[in-house]
């Protein structure tokens, strides 16, 4: 299939600073930059790990930046400032981002991987507000949806520091484009604004007509985005989100986001896709679209050999059930556990609990048939 018509009926394309036909009419040295102010990324950015692939898979060279120089200011966000990351830990970051990435498109794709301390560090003052900020004017940046939407906030504030992030990402583009060649920049369309001062700046220092692309955000059925600031962060790193954990997550999405989904995250053809889509609308109760989606990105992010092990929790016979689901992070509180157990929707090896002062036993303890949360249960001696 077309590359462009593809993208569009996965709906990978938001915004496009010219023809998606033109953009890829030729071949292209394509870079995607992430900040390294965790260690590692979660199901928010893998969207766009999925898309390098396919991007790779069609013949275009990639380049992933990964921040250790503007993850030292930090790009604005909806809601108050970031807290700055000291130079070690952005350090420590970068290098974890570097190791994740490698191991995640390694074996899948060939790629360039920078560190935009490499230059930034070394870039004086002076100098850059005279190549740099000279082309940008502050009524056009004060213009731009976030940075109105914090002016406009009488409790909140921008500092000069988030301000200038959107002049570093521009310097970060032109420096690409000289360094390897690089025509297009690729990210999140709450990112586009800043994606397209890089292409201004290119045009306006040196004539060359270089190209930008966003993809839409991509949302829980709560209508947030996915990432560690909304709370809500499922973490690629099998030490922060276990395979299990990530395997569950995508068996609880909504049915409404699960084609959507598929389409996304998954490199199941379109056909392939369609023909789930059928079987899955004949019997949403089955959850094929769910399953299928969670086996395929667990083990495109986790391998071929990935092992879903239940969790065990180590209990004393003396345990209550309620506390035990406080514990075991299927239940948030006593009110809610009491909730779920006076439902019916917990469950000892299939066996349904109704009783609120009951005590654990052995037995795998599950919440709920559409939720698919499970943790087994051993008794200590």
């Amino acid at each position: 299939m077309d590359l462009v018509k593809e993208l569009k009926e996965r709906g990978l394309i938001e915004h496009n600073s010219a023809d998606p036909e033109k953009i890829f009419g030729e071949k292209r040295t394509i870079y995607i930059g992430t900040d390294p102010t965790a260690d590692s990324l979660h199901v928010g950015h893998l969207s766009w790990v999925v898309l390098l692939k396919r991007l790779a898979d069609a013949g275009h060279k990639i380049i992933l930046l990964v921040g250790g120089g503007t993850g030292l200011i930090g790009d604005p966000k909806e809601k108050g400032e970031r807290p700055l990351l000291t130079e070690d830990v952005v350090d420590a970051n970068a290098v974890a981002l570097k190791s994740q990435l490698s191991g995640l498109l390694g074996q899948r794709a060939e790629f360039v991987m920078v560190n935009n301390s490499e230059w930034l560090h070394s870039v004086l003052l002076l100098d850059f507000l005279r190549d740099v900020g000279k082309h940008f004017t502050v009524n056009e940046l004060v213009k731009r949806d976030l940075i109105r939407r914090r002016l406009d906030n009488p409790d909140d504030s921008i500092s000069y520091t988030e301000f200038t992030y959107s002049l570093l990402q521009a310097y970060d583009y032109r420096e690409l484009n000289q360094r390897y060649g690089c025509d297009l920049q690729i990210g999140g369309s709450d990112q586009w604004t800043n994606i397209l001062s890089g292409v201004d700046l290119i045009r306006k220092k040196d004539g060359k007509e270089v190209f930008a692309l966003s993809t839409p955000l991509i949302t829980d059925s709560t209508g947030r985005k996915f990432g560690k600031s909304e709370g809500n962060a499922i973490w690629l790193n099998a030490e922060k989100t276990t395979p299990y954990q990530f395997h569950q997550f995508w068996l609880n999405v909504d049915d409404e986001k699960a084609i959507d989904y598929l389409k996304i995250y998954t490199l199941l053809s379109l056909e392939e896709i369609e023909a789930i889509k059928g079987e899955f609308d004949n019997d949403r109760s089955g959850r094929l679209a769910q399953k299928r989606l969670a086996d395929e990105v667990t083990r495109f992010v986790h391998g071929e050999d990935v092992v879903l092990e239940t969790p065990v929790y180590q209990a004393n016979s003396s345990d209550n059930l309620v506390d035990v689901l406080i514990a075991t992070g299927l239940a948030s509180s006593k009110r809610e556990a009491r909730e779920f157990i006076e439902s019916g929707a917990v469950t000892i090896d299939g066996e349904r609990i109704e009783d609120v002062a009951a005590l654990v036993k052995n037995g795998v303890l599950q919440r709920g048939k559409r939720k698919m949360n499970s943790v087994e249960i051993k008794i200590g001696s």
